[in-house]
């Protein structure tokens, strides 16, 4: 299983991001997708999902109404576009998935949000 995120970077408050994730190495297309991110010094926390055909999708409180997550499962990709991003944005952005009781990750997205 392989995740690798990519669409980070530094960004000015306001603006927005589309942060993606391709994955590899198992069914995509049947399990659900998760975005975290973890800010400096706080815990990782959960800010969208997605189910496997592209409906049940969640959001955490801090962005709903800012954010969307898709995916594109003949492209083994999901996506999280972040707009009207804040400070408290600034985070490392990982993509998960969990397969019977173990947790996958991808190595993390820097999304930075500064004037």
């Amino acid at each position: 299983v392989q995740l690798v995120e990519s669409g980070g970077g530094l960004v000015q408050p306001g603006g927005s991001l589309r942060l993606s994730c391709v994955a590899s190495g198992f069914p995509f297309s049947s399990y659900f997708m998760r975005w975290y991110r973890q800010a400096p010094g706080k815990e990782r926390e959960l800010v969208a999902r997605i189910g496997p055909d592209g409906g049940s999708k969640n959001y955490a409180d801090s962005v709903k109404g800012r954010c969307t997550i898709s995916r594109d499962n003949a492209k083994n990709a999901v996506y999280l576009q972040i707009n009207t991003l804040k400070p408290e944005d600034t985070a490392v952005y990982y993509c998960q998935t969990r397969m019977r009781v173990v947790d996958y990750w991808g190595q993390g997205t820097q999304v930075t949000v500064s004037s």
